[in-house]
């Protein structure tokens, strides 16, 4: 099916897998795979919610949890994964696993104030110093990136 634009042909893998802490990796344990269905006269895309990789990504890790009690578990997901479902589904599941999302939207927090401006208070956990390589119209610059985290 397409991929970034519709010339272009493939189909999509989203593995999960699992590491240690020390960054050892113990294998794969879920992979979405998927090809894109067409865009339509009115350009959208039929088939199912690509979203859904997130929710059943966690669902895999959840059933882990339950093999390994004695381990704790995170599901790491990038911004993509900030959506509301993952979110629902991990508390329906009793949350047998930690997630940690890479936010994409600001939102409302339960005792009030939004999220960015609480993260940002927040004290730096690491920071990386690395040179971010160019692209169409941008030159290779350095970039330092602060890391901070925040339970919500």
């Amino acid at each position: 099916g397409p991929l970034s634009y519709e010339a272009q042909r493939g189909m999509f893998l989203h593995p999960t897998y699992a590491v240690t802490p020390d960054r050892e990796p113990l294998g794969v344990i879920d992979a979405w795979m998927w090809a894109r269905e067409p865009k339509d006269a009115d350009g959208n895309r039929g088939g199912i919610k690509e979203s859904v990789r997130w929710i059943e990504g966690y669902e895999r890790v959840a059933e882990q949890a339950a093999l390994l009690p004695r381990t704790r578990l995170v599901y790491v997901t990038d911004r993509e994964g900030d959506i509301a479902e993952l979110m629902a589904r991990a508390q329906e599941l009793g949350q047998p696993a930690d997630w940690l999302i890479r936010s994409q939207h600001n939102r409302n927090l339960a005792e009030g104030g939004k999220l960015w401006d609480s993260v940002d208070a927040s004290p730096v956990l690491g920071e990386i110093t690395f040179i971010l390589p160019g692209r169409a119209g941008q030159k290779a610059r350095e970039v330092k990136q602060e890391l901070r985290a925040q339970r919500v």
